[in-house]
């Protein structure tokens, strides 16, 4: 008699999210207390929740990092992470999407649908993330039931049902009464349902055509399940935070509609590293969700990107999974669970530990990159060494923060979503690392894009050229997109590898840095020249760099000729515009279209509903924030706006903007050669290599 196999346990990761303001920690809070894992409610104002544990979230009142919690629904453990609502922490939600079964997006129900509620939305459908909607705040006043259907069906997507009713609305005595078998009836709810899962099902279509009664409720909610569980339609949930109703009856669908699982604990190790964070010494902890496999204490991890890049291994010194609302040690993590790993000194964020999973595009972006930044100065000079480590350590917890490093002048560029990131990195630098610092003026981040084909090419001991290396690059526009390709137009074997691919590698980083200073996101470069001098020596003498091509002759040449080749090609500098849309009373439309025009927004088609006028349309991104400053003066405080990046267009109008180079500037051929010369050859930095061809000779010595 062979005995039954022991059941796996089942866990759920879920996320919750929503834009600012909307209600997510205080229904993180609420449904902890549900599951009995906490037996006070915190309140978000009274800064004692369970989630925003950061001394600036507390004071702000704001959620910045995502957050991990867990309780448990009918043997099934649930690990919720609470996410960052403000669109200037897009990074923290990003990070968390790659790791999620499923997602509660809550909306509020008197605000309704929000910009970052569409952003979000689309994002989990496209990502195919089963998702729950949440409509909260129905006991405040001005709550809405059909009119935030309505909105949600329209703004969000119309594969929404709503599963049950409220009464009270706007009131302390709201209730949600869910739909069952009971009180479904033959119309309304059921044929709603039916009808919308129908339109997702051939058979289910086929038999509500033949025999509409042979869809029994059960079957409906089965079917109701399927569906949610690939995405494909999204149940409505009405209820409050602030006094718990429609709470249970969420956490039933959250058991019900969305998917548990179990995991392969045996097979190979597989998981994804969304968040790193450091201990009190300055240890780094990252959190794994593990797809497959089991990972324990003393193990030794293969440490990768996802993408073929070399891996790298760590020893794991310690392990934390969430349980009961926080996490416990514990000798080992398993698949489907969330643990903090200790001990993995190299992790950084997006990295894979042990196996990729197929199918997965590691490295993807779900939302727009930041589109504004700005240079932090230290009010100490003595702070410049560690304002950059604090910055870098930042960086590692946040991938979407970019760092431009200025050697020449001195400073860092912080790339950042909005004014509000500003604020929070200027308070944890101070709080967290002592440092004072300052902010210029925020700048637009443009892109250069390539209009032509441009080549150009150096000869190895022909003048001009200094180096001992052959280089010819070709520059081609390519889709957008598409990204930065590298081709050679020249046999492999024409010369060693290594030099192919200093090629390669330095084309790569001087794209950073286009004609304007401006990043070159897509472009396609052929190598279409090489040559190099091999391996010498002087007679009974060592190897002698002085007539023997290196890596680093391959390093240097690749910019003079890659900007010679972009200018022959030509390039446009793009500003990010964002796509905005607009609702204004009818009666101030006479004063809002000239400030569009002003702004360099472009509108287009208007709408009209009632005494409401609707506007959508382009505006650089630039402009959105005087936009919002302005527009409350000019509709009476009526005006809602909502805007998020959409693409990218050429600068039209007054002078192009351009960037402040960081590198040694090959624009530049004189100046370059004296800072390479003096960066490389540690030498007389007033006898550099000549640019007027009386130089190599001169700059190598005898050969």
């Amino acid at each position: 008699m062979h005995s039954a196999a022991p059941r796996l346990p089942r866990t759920l990761n879920l996320g919750i999210l929503a834009h600012i303001d909307a209600g997510k920690t205080s229904l993180t809070e609420r449904l902890l207390h549900a599951a009995g894992v906490i037996d006070e409610v915190g309140r978000v104002d009274d800064g004692n929740t369970q989630t925003d544990s950061l001394a600036l979230e507390r004071r702000r009142g704001i959620t910045i990092k995502s957050a991990v919690v867990s309780f448990a629904v009918d043997g099934t453990t649930v690990n919720l992470i609470d996410t960052p609502g403000h669109p200037d922490f897009i990074a923290e939600v990003e990070r968390v999407l790659s790791v999620l079964d499923g997602a509660v997006l809550v909306v509020s129900a008197v605000e309704g649908v929000q910009a970052q509620t569409r952003v979000l939305l689309r994002t989990l459908r496209r990502l195919r993330i089963p998702t729950l909607i949440f409509v909260n705040k129905t006991d405040r006043r001005g709550a809405r039931h059909e009119g935030v259907l309505r909105h949600i069906a329209e703004r969000l997507t119309p594969d929404v049902v709503p599963m049950g009713t409220v009464s009270g609305l706007g009131t302390r005595e709201a209730r949600f009464a869910p739909f069952t078998a009971g009180n479904a009836g033959p119309g309304g709810f059921t044929a709603r349902l039916t009808e919308l899962l129908a339109g997702h099902d051939d058979a289910l279509l086929a038999a509500y055509v033949d025999d509409p009664a042979s869809l029994s409720y059960d079957r409906l909610r089965t079917e109701l399940a399927r569906q949610t569980r690939r995405a494909l339609v999204h149940p409505v949930f009405f209820g409050s935070a602030a006094t718990g109703v429609g709470v249970r009856e969420l956490t039933d669908g959250i058991r019900e509609l969305l998917p548990a699982v179990a995991g392969d604990a045996e097979g190979p190790v597989s998981g994804s590293v969304f968040k790193v964070e450091r201990g009190a010494a300055g240890e780094k902890i990252a959190y794994v969700r593990m797809f497959a496999g089991t990972v324990r204490t003393r193990d030794r991890l293969d440490i990768g990107d996802g993408r073929g890049g070399a891996a790298r291994e760590g020893k794991v010194t310690g392990i934390g999974v969430f349980e009961a609302g926080t996490d416990v040690p514990r000798a080992e993590v398993r698949a489907g669970q969330i643990g903090k790993l200790r001990g993995l000194g190299d992790v950084r964020i997006g990295d894979v530990l042990g196996v990729p999973r197929e199918g997965v595009e590691y490295g993807a972006r779900f939302f727009a990159p930041p589109t504004l930044e700005t240079v932090v100065t230290p009010l100490r000079a003595a702070d410049r060494g560690a304002l950059h480590l604090a910055l870098t350590q930042l960086a590692e917890q946040d991938p979407l923060i970019g760092l431009r490093q200025d050697a020449v002048r001195q400073e860092v560029s912080v790339s950042l979503y909005g004014e509000v990131q500003k604020e929070v990195v200027q308070a944890t630098l101070a709080e967290d690392f002592r440092l004072d610092v300052s902010f210029r003026e925020t700048t637009t981040i443009c892109v250069e894009r390539v209009v032509g084909t441009g080549a150009a090419h150096e000869i190895i001991d022909k003048d001009p050229n200094p180096f001992l290396a052959t280089v010819g690059l070709r520059v081609e526009p390519a889709p957008v997109g598409a990204g930065v390709e590298f081709r050679l137009g020249v046999e492999l074997g024409s010369m060693p590898y290594a030099f192919f691919r200093a090629v390669e590698e330095t084309v790569r980083e001087t794209l950073h840095q286009g004609i304007h200073g401006w990043r070159i996101p897509d472009c396609t470069v052929t190598m279409t020249h090489c040559g190099y001098w091999p391996r010498q020596s002087h007679a009974h003498g060592t190897f002698d760099k002085s007539m023997s091509s290196t890596a680093g002759d391959f390093r240097n040449l690749t910019p003079l000729v890659l900007m010679d080749a972009l200018r022959a090609a030509g390039t446009a500098v793009h500003e990010p515009m964002h796509r905005f849309r607009l609702d204004v009373p009818a009666d101030t439309v006479g004063a809002v279209l000239p400030v569009l025009s002003r702004l360099r927004a472009v509108p287009h088609t208007p709408t009209t509903n009632g005494a409401s006028y609707h506007l959508e349309g382009d505006i650089p991104a630039q402009q959105v924030h005087a936009l919002e400053q302005q527009l409350p003066g000019l509709t009476r405080g009526e005006g809602e706006l909502e805007s998020a990046f959409d693409h990218y267009e050429p600068v039209r109008g007054g002078a192009v903007p351009t960037r402040a180079r960081t590198d040694h500037d090959p624009l530049h051929r004189k100046d370059y050669l004296l800072r390479v010369v003096r960066r490389t050859s540690g030498g007389d930095p007033l006898r550099p290599p000549a640019a007027d061809g009386s130089g190599p000779a001169a700059a190598r010595g005898p050969r």
